[in-house]
């Protein structure tokens, strides 16, 4: 039996008469036999909710302008309460969101995610990884060390090869032909703007989700489960357990590993007279910078590391087969470990100065990439497509 609302409720439902139903929708939403991998999300929105919380406290006292950025810095680490704290919680929540957010992907392809009727749910979640790439990309020049500036110039160097409209965006961009104050404080305003604007289409994405419900990672098996059960408790305790380990992993990160969060060179103010011997991205951004180097030209290199991210928008229509797991399609299940294997490859690329074996390995991890995407995948969709009730392996 349910027990009567509490007056407080009695009174609330009365003014806001959605709660109640918005509640009821959410725990009793329908939920397939999902795995572990399902739990991601919840601790993605946990980390973004830290990351929104320390950022706001960050922005009360940082100065976006060369001459005293770094000190701000220095002032929020030292002498302002707590301050490394919540800045570590910051830096920390970058590192974990990114590794969760990457396998929340990696989940998505291996099990069809991308399917109908979800498209509209891929797509959201791909432009919240392309909103998180730009936010963290801006909020690492913040800080005005080597690394902040000398990375934010390879970035802007990249974009003006970008022919007749390359030279005029980064010059609206930043104010300027250079890296200078006024670049700051746009960029500041752009990765403070940007969060708001990802916790809008975080809403949008849940909604999306919301309106055609999970996928079922059972559904291709030679005996899917079809009977659903409530949000709300087996699945909202899974969450929340997978909330605690991530949570108990962002604090070894800040406690014990702070060396993990920030590089050494990014502790010495921005020279722009002073070039690093070695120029390299947070590690979540690594793969696109290999990308970047792995073509001759600044161009090539802008147009690869976009296509690879534009076929991921494009793969509800290059993958039309009936099957979703890739656990039962053999070939897909080879492929999507091969395009992993090579994501992984264009990481470590990236975090390595641009040596002979390097480059190439980047090069050749490009080809499996787009093999996988735009041959292997259309191609076997195709014929699964003509005979859906061929053998599962």
């Amino acid at each position: 039996m349910t027990p009567p609302p509490s007056p407080f409720s009695h009174w609330l439902n009365k003014r806001l008469p959605f709660l109640r139903p918005l509640h009821q929708h959410f725990s009793r939403f329908p939920m397939p036999p999902v795995n572990g991998w399902w739990t991601l999300g919840a601790c993605l929105i946990a980390i973004v909710l830290l990351m929104g919380a320390s950022g706001l406290f960050l922005a009360l006292n940082y100065t976006p302008d060369i001459q005293q950025a770094f000190s701000s810095i220095e002032t929020i680490e030292r002498r302002v309460p707590s301050g490394w704290l919540i800045r570590s919680l910051h830096m920390g929540g970058a590192t974990v969101f990114f590794a969760a957010l990457y396998l929340h992907i990696g989940r998505g392809l291996w099990y069809g995610s991308y399917k109908a009727p979800r498209e509209l749910v891929w797509l959201s979640g791909l432009l919240l990884m392309v909103l998180f790439m730009t936010t963290a990309f801006a909020g690492y020049v913040l800080p005005w060390g080597q690394m902040s500036y000398w990375g934010a110039t390879v970035i802007t160097h990249a974009i003006e090869a970008i022919p007749a409209l390359g030279k005029p965006l980064v010059t609206f961009l930043l104010g300027g032909n250079d890296l200078g104050t006024v670049a700051l404080h746009r960029l500041f305003v752009l990765h403070f703007t940007l969060g708001f604007i990802v916790l809008a289409i975080i809403g949008l994405h849940v909604l999306c989700l919301h309106g055609v419900g999970s996928s079922n990672p059972t559904a291709d098996s030679p005996t899917p489960i079809t009977t659903t059960r409530p949000f709300h408790s087996d699945y909202s305790i899974k969450d929340g357990l997978a909330v605690c380990g991530v949570l108990i992993i962002y604090a070894i990160l800040i406690f014990f590993l702070p060396d993990w969060l920030e590089k050494t060179s990014n502790l010495i103010p921005a020279d722009p007279l002073k070039t690093p011997s070695d120029i390299t991205p947070e590690w979540y951004l690594a793969p696109f910078y290999a990308m970047l180097r792995a073509v001759p030209s600044r161009l090539g290199g802008l147009i690869i590391a976009a296509t690879s991210i534009i076929i991921l928008f494009a793969l509800p229509w290059l993958d039309q087969s009936p099957r979703h797991n890739a656990t039962y399609r053999p070939t897909i299940r080879v492929g999507m470990t091969l395009a992993f294997m090579a994501f992984l490859t264009l990481g470590i690329a990236g975090l390595h100065t641009p040596s002979t074996i390097w480059l190439w390995l980047s090069r050749l991890s490009l080809i499996v990439w787009f093999s996988v995407f735009l041959l292997i995948l259309p191609l076997t969709a195709r014929h699964e497509r003509l005979s859906p009730k061929g053998d599962h392996s």
